[in-house]
């Protein structure tokens, strides 16, 4: 490969892992840890964050605080926060962890894998996306998100008409 075309694959690369492009949100539907169900279609009007973790995943575990944190400084202002747990992930381990710790958010199960899947074949945890108003994504953070850029971001995303 020369050089020219390393360079061109590599921001490529950074372009794909930066959300830019706008690329709408999968059309998804949720299961929450109480059985009922929440799609991205019932989200739309809203700044959403969602967040596929396991509970077993020591990043994903350290950073729970900060969405925390996150959801709790902007819900009142059209933000949303749904935790996705992956397949592997055992429910009683999820609702152990949700319980325990108190989440505050929407927490959904991916038992099939079929929501890691429809967003974009989802593996690594944690990986987030933060979906506009219109619900595009906006931008995907594998591993822990900067939560001071984040936090921009979202404030920038909840002014928006």
């Amino acid at each position: 490969m020369n050089r020219l075309s390393f360079i061109a694959t590599l921001l490529a690369g950074a372009l794909v892992l930066s959300g830019c492009g706008q690329e709408r949100a999968p059309e998804s539907s949720f299961v929450l840890l109480d059985g009922s169900k929440i799609s991205t279609e019932q989200l739309k009007g809203k700044v959403m964050l969602v967040n596929f973790w396991a509970t077993s995943c020591t990043t994903c575990v350290a950073e729970m605080p900060e969405l925390v944190a996150t959801y709790n400084k902007y819900r009142d202002k059209g933000y949303e926060t749904l935790a996705v747990a992956m397949s592997y992930d055992p429910p009683a381990y999820v609702v152990n962890f949700t319980e325990t710790r108190k989440l505050p958010f929407k927490v959904a199960i991916d038992n099939t894998g079929a929501n890691a899947r429809d967003w974009g074949d989802v593996k690594l945890t944690p990986t987030t996306y933060l979906v506009n108003k219109r619900g595009e994504i906006v931008k995907r953070y594998v591993g822990t998100p900067d939560f001071a850029e984040l936090h921009r971001l979202i404030e920038k995303l909840l002014s928006e008409a």
